[in-house]
């Protein structure tokens, strides 16, 4: 993967770019206020490589730990794809039409390799430093292991979810946007 770029497929698939900046706000804002550990989620799905829905949020709980951060974004995005994928396979028996059957499997890029870990492991999908996690943020693992959603890992320096995570050197938000919306 070193110096591989991944750019937007241009078929009719479903693909998203998740990311997390684990506490980030620490040391930005008030450290006695709760909310300046919060992690942040941010996320792009595109369709034929065109960004079609993006968000950029605080968690709703504080994670503790870069894994627990990134793999809670992973569950959130995962509540947005999953409803896409199937509005996307309803317009297709809809128009009559048939997409080949690679452009079905919607990847999930992810920059952190625990949380691929976590989110790739057997059953029984936990870890002894994850099973806190379990009940909430395992539930879209059954989607992942019928074969229509793949999580790959990426290089950091490609992740385009960055833009709605942390706050970037000008040089490093150009790169990116130019990755994601081509100008």
């Amino acid at each position: 993967m070193d110096g591989m770029i991944i750019r937007p497929d241009p078929s009719l698939k479903l693909n998203c770019f998740v990311g997390a900046d684990f506490a980030g706000l620490w040391n930005y804002e008030d450290q006695q206020d709760y909310s300046s550990v919060k992690s942040h989620t941010g996320f792009v799905i595109t369709l034929g490589g065109t960004p079609v829905v993006w968000a950029s949020s605080l968690q709703s709980e504080i994670a503790l730990s870069t894994m627990e951060a990134e793999y809670i974004a992973l569950s959130t995005v995962m509540r947005d794809l999953l409803p896409m994928r199937s509005l996307l396979n309803e317009l297709e028996k809809m128009m009559d039409k048939i997409r080949d059957p690679k452009s079905t499997v919607s990847m999930v890029w992810e920059d952190t390799q625990v949380a691929l870990t976590l989110a790739n492991v057997e059953l029984p999908r936990m870890t002894p430093r994850s099973k806190h996690i379990a009940v909430k943020y395992h539930w879209f693992l059954s989607k992942v292991q019928v074969g229509k959603i793949e999580i790959k890992v990426l290089e950091s320096t490609n992740q385009v979810a960055d833009i709605f995570t942390k706050g970037l050197r000008v040089d490093t938000f150009v790169r990116l946007r130019k990755m994601l919306a081509g100008w």
